[in-house]
């Protein structure tokens, strides 16, 4: 694994496990965590993961954007945000919005502003229960960002979206799943069991399919039903010459369980 200083990344049994590793800073968010989290997608992908697991280390999953100098190097937010998101941000985010492998994130405690967005993005989200999430962009005068207007509006809806965003409160675990905005609650001591197992059943499914299935959820959210179908269509005319397919089906004739390849 390569070297890293914000963050870790371990892998095994095709799973890549990403923590953000700034406990003593809550997780908090800076060019340089950004920087080392793409570097470790790419790393793991290079190695084979078939699923990533994103996490935090100590008791935030992240506080967002790092606001303040930290005396080792880093001075704090730059006068343009605009540019921080253009340069730093964006890229990241639309980086892992774009993977042909699945993310489970396991958000492990608190997180806010732009550690919401980190949280929200996985495919499968499970969250501790004495977790929560606070857009907290308005309370410091700011919008939402790194994607956290997209994912929100699009989970729950205009009107809880705004009021997340308008007031500037935390959501609760529980509150958070019947929002509809998390997948799992797990008790805090099995957050990262519950994740893992998930990952790993992921890991063994059929790749190429569950790239497909997560690009396709994606495409459908941003157009009609008619352009869906077409879609639809296409990915299941790539996936129906598949080994992994042809495999399921002679699975399927031989009562036993499927072995994919992700080929």
């Amino acid at each position: 694994m390569g070297a890293y200083r914000f963050i870790r990344l371990q892998l095994a049994d095709a799973v890549a496990c990403i923590t953000l590793a700034r406990p003593d800073r809550l997780n908090a968010l800076t060019p340089a965590v950004f920087a080392e989290l793409t570097a470790a997608l790419d790393e793991a992908l290079g190695q084979g993961a078939r699923a990533i697991v994103l996490t935090g280390e100590g008791r935030f999953f992240s506080a967002g954007a790092d606001i303040q100098p930290d005396g080792a190097g880093y001075e704090g937010l730059p006068e343009d945000l605009g540019a921080l998101l253009q340069d730093h941000y964006h890229p990241f985010v639309r980086k892992l919005a774009g993977l042909e492998v699945p993310v489970v994130t396991a958000i492990n405690g608190p997180c806010a502003g732009a550690g919401v967005s980190l949280a929200l993005a996985g495919d499968i989200v499970v969250m501790a229960q004495s977790a929560y999430l606070l857009l907290a962009f308005v309370n410091i005068g700011l919008v939402p960002d790194a994607g956290a207007t997209w994912l929100v509006a699009r989970s729950i809806g205009r009107a809880r979206a705004l009021e997340m965003a308008l007031l500037g409160e935390k959501m609760a675990a529980d509150q958070a799943k019947q929002a509809g905005l998390i997948t799992r609650v797990a008790p805090d001591g099995e957050v990262m069991e519950q994740a893992m197992a998930l990952a790993q059943k992921l890991a063994e499914g059929p790749a190429l399919a569950l790239g497909a299935i997560r690009q396709q959820v994606a495409f459908a959210l941003s157009h009609d039903l008619d352009a869906t179908l077409d879609e639809e269509r296409r990915n299941q005319q790539i996936c129906g010459f598949t080994q992994d397919f042809a495999e399921a089906i002679a699975a399927f004739g031989e009562k036993r369980k499927p072995v994919f390849t992700g080929q």
